[in-house]
């Protein structure tokens, strides 16, 4: 009694704990508990998948030659300001190909103290070769690895805290193969707004105009599709070291869309990764602005920029695009600046947030694209359901049939696999997919034929005429070795399926893991209590 007391206790306990670890999945239930008792409890319960709730699932490539260019480029424009802060004349610094750089000092005799400079500043180039007053340097070959890794690792970061700020609910962020990342955004309602903010690069520049005779030629607009067509018409013209860069306008009352040319400084004077901080306000008109803060490098920076440039337009460039070109009127101090533009609330809020969560180092290529809409993983939860439900209830009503009574007893312990089941997801935070669906599924055959392995074996030890009592005990026995094998074979695969498989293939595994255990404990204590209990009073036949 003591024995049977205990184990009883046992299932009772594990009951329990299930339904309170399940309670969160059930939200119109969960709401209606008391705070305090909610406040005990995980907010977070059984969450759908990607194909259950529709969102977007993509795959990107992060472009790592890209990255290394843009090192390069930043190396080259810090070695330009080196040189000039040690008044070292040099006809220019340029980026040749992928991670070379080349310079052309003006004097023989400057030659020597510019490579000593620069091998003793920027050890990662090493030196080629010289001709003359030519120097040419490439960067080191772990240093190009370096970036290429530290570029993934800065990629998977940026997209974290993007989605984070956005507000996706169990996202999927993870690294596949060298240089892919794989998303997977579940419940997105706006899936074109989620991917332009993962994908944006989000480099901030401020970059000064160059008011030379040439830009006072270009027409005032540009209609959208024909700014190459304007590029190409001035290619010759344009200063070097100058760029063509357009500012796109809608107009208020028809909607219609134009573009703003505007000649600018290739280099930047002041770049984006000293931000600190970007928050939307309201502007004097009432429209949405978003407005940046520097940190103390950053502010110290600006502030020395507007200095030098009083009376100078300054164009402030997001990914290549002119969002607005203001005078600057007086020295700005204090590390603070305005983006305006023809923005709505939304653009806003998703400029403030790239901007605080950081640039990607490279851009990205889209490799894979699939959104699937709410409708489909609707219609998937719908036949998912009624296909376990159809399942369930031809299984119970075939053990009540073949085995009356004991067949009851098995669907009871059947009913409290799935409670236990649905515990155990719940309380890890699962999610759950269609795969996931078909692995309770399979549970439930594996939860019966384990009651159908038991009772055969019992039913053989009646049919020899063993006592109610010894042909139970005989049953489970000789049934366990069979069950506990063909369990642990399924759960080695399984494990199999979860350690090298992706996405919803882990969800298959981690239920089927899951049922295994589970169907083991309902099988050989939950059943097993029952006909102990029944057998107190000393059965002369049993129901089966």
């Amino acid at each position: 009694m003591k024995k049977l007391r205990g184990r009883f206790l046992l299932l009772l306990a594990v009951t329990v704990v299930s339904c309170i670890l399940a309670l969160p999945s059930f939200p119109a239930l969960y709401q209606s508990l008391p705070e305090g008792v909610k406040h005990i409890l995980s907010h977070r319960g059984l969450s759908l998948g990607l194909d259950l709730q529709g969102g977007i699932h993509m795959v990107l490539e992060v472009e790592e030659d890209r990255a290394v260019e843009i090192a390069v480029d930043r190396s080259r424009k810090a070695i330009e300001d080196l040189l000039a802060e040690k008044a070292l004349a040099v006809d220019g610094v340029n980026r040749d190909g992928l991670n070379r750089l080349t310079i052309d000092v003006q004097k023989d005799s400057d030659v020597g103290e510019v490579q000593a400079l620069l091998d003793e500043a920027f050890p990662s180039f090493v030196s080629e070769k010289s001709s003359g007053t030519r120097l040419e340097y490439e960067l080191r070959p772990e240093d190009v690895e370096r970036i290429k890794t530290s570029a993934i690792n800065q990629a998977l970061e940026t997209i974290r805290n993007r989605i984070d700020q956005f507000g996706v609910a169990e996202p999927l962020i993870q690294r596949l193969g060298l240089n892919q990342i794989a998303i997977q955004l579940p419940g997105v309602q706006d899936p074109q707004r989620a991917k332009d903010l993962i994908q944006k690069t989000a480099l901030l520049e401020f970059k000064m105009l160059d008011e030379s005779k040439v830009a006072l030629d270009f027409p005032p607009q540009v209609e959208k599709g024909q700014e190459e067509k304007l590029r190409q018409e001035f290619s010759g013209k344009i200063p070097e070291g100058s760029e063509i860069l357009f500012e796109s306008v809608e107009e208020e009352l028809d909607g219609s869309t134009y573009s703003i040319p505007y000649l600018v400084k290739k280099d930047a004077a002041l770049i984006g990764d000293l931000l600190q901080d970007a928050r939307v306000t309201i502007g004097d008109f009432n429209e949405p602005i978003v407005s940046v803060t520097f940190d103390s490098k950053g502010a110290q920076e600006f502030d020395l920029v507007t200095a030098a440039n009083v009376g100078k337009r300054m164009a402030i460039v997001l990914d290549g695009k002119v969002y607005s070109a203001p005078r600057i009127n007086e020295r700005i101090s204090g590390g603070r600046a305005v983006i305006s533009g023809t923005f709505t609330t939304n653009e806003a809020n998703d400029l403030a947030v790239v901007l605080r969560a950081g640039a990607l180092p490279a851009p990205l290529k889209t490799l894979q694209d699939l959104t699937v809409g709410p409708s489909l993983g609707k219609d998937s939860i719908e036949k998912g359901l009624r296909t376990t439900v159809i399942a369930g209830a031809l299984v119970l009503i075939f053990m009540i049939v073949y085995y009356r009574l004991s067949g009851l007893i098995a669907n009871m312990a059947l009913a409290l696999n799935l409670i236990g089941l649905l515990g155990a997801l719940s309380g890890l935070n699962a999610t759950l997919t269609l795969p996931g669906i078909a692995g309770i599924i399979l549970t439930i055959g594996m939860g019966v034929d384990s009651n159908v392995l038991i009772f055969e074996r019992i039913r053989e030890e009646l049919r020899q005429g063993s006592p109610v009592r010894l042909a139970v005990d005989a049953g489970f026995e000789k049934a366990f070795l069979t069950i506990v094998d063909a369990h642990v074979t399924t759960l080695i695969t399984g494990l199999a399926l979860f350690l090298f498989g992706t996405g919803p293939i882990k969800g298959f595994a981690v239920t089927l893991c899951l049922g295994i255990g589970i169907n083991l404990f309902t099988a050989f204590v939950g059943t097993k209590v029952v006909f102990d209990f029944m057998n107190r009073r000393k059965l002369e036949t049993l129901s089966i």
